[in-house]
């Protein structure tokens, strides 16, 4: 068991902040958007996380902008799994130019820097959480379609494959009845690292204006315009980054410790000597 604490206080670090998101649906303390009298005061019994240089309630915009950044996340890890899984499931199954052009898309892809990237193609899209959920799924993409495609010229030979394609069943059956069933664990982990990074990547992108457009929260937006006031109060920014911060370590958690569970290869192995 002591094997799987990381993936214990992963679950339980991400249990906490989605959760405090999900109340924010049916209870908020204040108005996230309304201005208040109180400007960048400190926590208080009123106002938890105190309040920004509008009034606005600190603690409110935070479970607002998580529902938020936590959205785009999903959205974006989604369509770039998607994709990938599509991609990376064709050129492993059928080989020959299906390979050679998803894999020189993946490459194409990775050559460029992964904040580069996603900022071209937020500025071509456009601001707002659509065009960011766009340019960081398509970020994701070749990282799905890798492991997806190397694990299907293994399994594409395996002998179920080969007796189920002798018994009739076509393509289609064969990639979703007896293939990918057998990628849900490294796709589980994968999706876990994609989550993190989309999170990041949506706080950076927001932080430079790309993202949620005001009034509007995001964790990177809050983070962008606090920090003029910082030296005066620096509770609007520290709040919406510790919240970011326990996200991402959660998810990264939880990836680790999936890995060394779904993984019989890891078992019983120390964290320092593992490969």
């Amino acid at each position: 068991m002591r094997h799987h604490i990381g993936l214990a206080v992963g679950g339980g670090l991400l249990a906490v902040v989605v959760g405090l998101v999900l109340v924010g649906y049916v209870w908020l303390p204040a108005d996230p958007l309304t201005f208040g009298e109180e400007r960048l005061s400190p926590p208080s019994l009123s106002h938890p996380m105190g309040t920004d240089w509008f009034g606005r309630d600190v603690f409110s915009r935070v479970l607002v902008g998580g529902r938020m950044s936590l959205a785009i996340a999903l959205a974006a890890s989604a369509l770039g799994g998607t994709l990938g899984i599509l991609v990376g499931g064709l050129a492993g199954y059928y080989g020959g130019l299906w390979d050679e052009l998803g894999m020189r898309m993946a490459d194409f892809l990775i050559a460029f820097p992964a904040l580069l990237l996603a900022l071209l193609l937020a500025t071509v899209l456009g601001p707002g959480p659509v065009g960011i959920t766009i340019a960081i799924g398509v970020y994701n993409v070749p990282y799905f379609a890798r492991i997806v495609r190397g694990a299907m010229l293994t399994l594409r030979e395996q002998e179920y494959v080969l007796a189920a394609r002798a018994l009739g069943a076509g393509d289609g059956r064969i990639l979703l009845r007896h293939l990918l069933p057998n990628l849900a664990s490294p796709l589980l982990v994968q999706a876990t690292v994609s989550l993190s990074t989309a999170l990041l990547s949506e706080a950076a992108l927001s932080y430079l204006g790309l993202g949620v457009q005001p009034p509007y929260p995001s964790w990177g937006r809050m983070l962008k315009e606090a920090q003029s006031y910082f030296a005066l109060s620096p509770w609007p920014a520290v709040f919406p980054g510790l919240f970011l911060a326990l996200t991402v370590l959660g998810l990264n958690l939880v990836g680790d410790g999936l890995r060394d569970l779904l993984d019989p290869s890891l078992r019983g192995l120390s964290a320092w000597r593992r490969p």
